[in-house]
């Protein structure tokens, strides 16, 4: 039977790091939560060493799991068929991006378009937003495409507007802008201008 400390750290083959939290008010129940960048695995204190640790495997499982299904549809494959297939839906396959890929430094933009390279980058923030918040950035970025000499003027506006839940968006990515830099502010942290998306390069 697992005696001190009641708190054991380690990291997983895998790199996740964990800790169990060994509680004596608990009797039969095990839970798990992703807190603080660790899985926390809370246990009865009284389990013995080998049942503890199936526990903790059956956790860890379960957690690798889960994220595997958060992460689906999040590559760069998965981004660009879902690109390809908005612009069939929208514009007729006007848009045809070559590349559709996710990035980590672009701070300022939800997304980007090229029309030289014809191409299009979307913020990896975007990945833990809702499907149709995603599939209305890249829309916004296919009509670029489509119409790359309008910047965000008329011709754009209407070919925007073709996305159903454009008003719906445009306050979901308001929001998220506001409370994330609100908590940046609050940490002491950078804020980041994720306010919108900028002109696009021809």
């Amino acid at each position: 039977m697992p005696v001190s400390p009641s708190i054991f750290e380690f990291v997983a083959h895998d790199d996740i790091p964990v800790r169990v939290v060994r509680s004596t008010k608990r009797r039969k129940t095990i839970s798990s939560q992703w807190r603080d960048e660790t899985l926390i695995i809370q246990v009865p204190a009284a389990l013995d060493e080998k049942t503890e640790r199936s526990f903790v495997d059956e956790m860890l499982k379960k957690f690798r799991q889960s994220r595997q299904r958060r992460n689906a549809g999040h590559t760069d494959t998965e981004l660009g068929r879902r690109a390809h297939e908005l612009d069939q839906h929208f514009f007729d396959g006007s848009a045809s991006p070559t590349t559709v890929r996710w990035v980590t430094n672009q701070n300022k933009r939800w997304g980007s378009a090229s029309y030289q390279q014809r191409s299009i980058r979307l913020s990896s923030k975007l990945q833990q937003m809702p499907s149709w918040v995603r599939d209305y950035v890249l829309v916004h970025e296919l009509a670029h495409l489509v119409a790359p000499r309008s910047g965000h003027g008329p011709e754009f506006q209407k070919l925007l507007n073709r996305f159903p839940r454009r008003s719906e968006a445009d306050l979901y990515l308001e929001a998220f802008h506001a409370g994330y830099n609100s908590h940046a502010k609050e940490l002491g942290g950078p804020i980041d201008e994720l306010d919108g998306f900028g002109e696009d390069a021809e």
